[in-house]
């Protein structure tokens, strides 16, 4: 089963880059973040003429997650909405079992600027999927969380780390966050396949970051127990950056056997 994950930065206006990629990858299940559609505006009629059945949490202008599964395959969508605060609005988190793999698709809070009130809720979004993350692994169940973290988790991660100590997805804080759900039991599979080499996940579209490979790692699989074993292979998709009109984000993918 190979799984993707790929931040879109507008679901309809890089539809295109999305289609082209979908045909080329080919993956079996994709989750996107930053669809900035409302619910009804999402392109379904095109996912299915792709070959995908999907299901969605929309959001006017910001936001947005969507499950991708190829068809052929079994999904059944298990929740929407990040438990934990019931006047939390934004659409930033949606699961669903595919097949046997239960698959949480997220887009963690920017949180800029650091510190204020927008950190603050990135934290406690932060605890409130480290609460959502320890029940599943309870579950003693196939689960893969995946999505855009928003954060970069050690200095292989950043280009330049010294420029972004004051950064929220750098900040202290925000790291210590990442590794304490981490050390639940979860499985970094990028970092696992590539232990020590530079993955970067972003480019900026200023200062020419992509043409400079000035990037970050902030798009993740974290794996259960039951999947570690599994993972076979993994990458980046930089090739996609490249592309006209395409998201700041490339596609990051990886194999399971399943």
């Amino acid at each position: 089963m190979k799984l993707a994950t790929y931040n879109v930065n507008g679901v309809n206006g890089r539809l295109n880059v999305l289609l082209k990629w979908l045909d080329e990858a080919k993956p079996d299940v994709a989750c996107l973040q930053e669809l900035k559609a409302p619910q009804e505006k999402f392109p379904i009629d095109a996912i299915d003429a792709a070959g995908y059945q999907a299901i969605w949490h929309g959001q006017k202008q910001w936001n947005g997650v969507a499950i991708l599964v190829r068809n052929g395959l079994e999904m059944k969508e298990v929740g929407r909405g990040l438990p934990g605060d019931p006047e939390d609005v934004q659409s930033r988190y949606i699961e669903a079992l595919v097949n046997d793999v239960l698959v949480c698709c997220l887009y963690l809070p920017n949180g800029n600027p650091a510190p204020g009130p927008k950190f603050d809720y990135k934290l406690k979004w932060f605890e409130r999927l480290t609460v959502r993350a320890k029940q599943l692994l309870e579950f003693k169940i196939p689960v893969v969380m995946m999505g855009d973290f928003n954060v970069m988790p050690t200095e292989l991660d950043v280009y330049k780390p010294e420029r972004w100590v004051n950064d929220a997805l750098f900040r202290p804080e925000t790291r210590q966050a990442f590794h304490n759900l981490v050390a639940q039991g979860w499985t970094d599979a990028i970092r696992t396949l590539y232990p020590d080499e530079k993955i970067y996940t972003f480019w900026d579209y200023f200062r020419n970051a992509y043409g400079r490979d000035a990037g970050l790692r902030i798009d993740h699989f974290l794996l259960s127990d039951e999947l570690k074993g599994k993972l076979k292979a993994g990458g980046v998709d930089k090739y996609v950056r490249g592309w006209e009109k395409t998201s700041d984000h490339a596609p990051v993918w990886i194999e399971l056997k399943v």
